[in-house]
């Protein structure tokens, strides 16, 4: 079972601003490569920091508004000081969160919900940026065709992960939904299985109704081997 990486996903023609490009620069950008974020690199393609839509928008937040009012006074003097910045280097929000091409989808996801970010420069070993990857990117693991799922649950979590067959587990998957109902050797297996399908890419939530032979989660048995009676 292996889940689709970074580097599946990312966006590789990564457009790039240093800390000494001007905000209009940045603006435009944005609408000529219709993109919404901008790492800031150095010198040796490292990155800064970056400079979202967010950022320039709240230049706009700390304009008068035509009756003379300030909107802007509730803003900290750091978020101040980036709304009247003029190049990336003041704008930016850093240091840049980032993550890494062999990394998984699934470890990228926690990245961005843990920092609450929406996108991630990706950095190679010497921390060069190689690719940006975002929450649409990774959102594309879920649109696997649901045989694609069934197929990867049956024959790697199933029958080479968990030693079963089809004849102990039937499997049904719609709209990423996945169904398993059967009987297992052992009543312990049957969280082991519903985590292991869970974490097949493209699964949105796992439904089991599944039996077993021998309960082995007891403590009260009398014998290692003791088998709960079945009909």
């Amino acid at each position: 079972m292996q889940h689709r990486t970074v580097a599946e996903v990312m966006t590789r023609e990564v457009v790039t601003a240093t800390a000494e490009t001007p905000f209009k620069e940045i603006a435009a950008l944005f609408h000529r490569n219709d993109i919404t974020a901008i790492p800031v690199v150095d010198d040796h393609g490292r990155p800064l920091g970056l400079v979202s839509e967010a950022d320039l928008i709240r230049k706009e937040a700390v304009l008068p508004d035509p009756e003379g009012r300030f909107p802007g006074r509730w803003l900290e003097a750091k978020d101040r000081a980036r709304a009247e910045a003029e190049t990336a280097g003041g704008l930016m929000t850093s240091p840049a969160v980032t993550a890494r091409p062999g990394w998984s989808v699934a470890e990228a996801a926690r990245a961005m919900d843990k920092h609450r970010v929406k996108r991630l420069p990706v950095v190679d070993e010497v921390g060069r940026v190689v690719g940006i990857v975002s929450r649409r990117d990774l959102l594309q693991v879920f649109l696997r065709h649901d045989a694609a799922i069934r197929e990867e649950i049956v024959y790697d979590v199933l029958g080479r992960t968990l030693w079963l067959g089809e004849e102990d587990v039937e499997v049904a998957v719609h709209e990423g939904v996945v169904t398993l109902t059967g009987r297992l050797p052992r009543r312990s297996q049957i969280p082991v299985t519903e985590r292991l399908c869970r974490g097949v890419d493209g699964v949105v939530a796992v439904h089991q109704t599944l039996d077993w032979t021998e309960d082995d989660t007891d403590p009260a048995r009398e014998h290692p081997r003791a088998y709960r009676a079945t009909s």
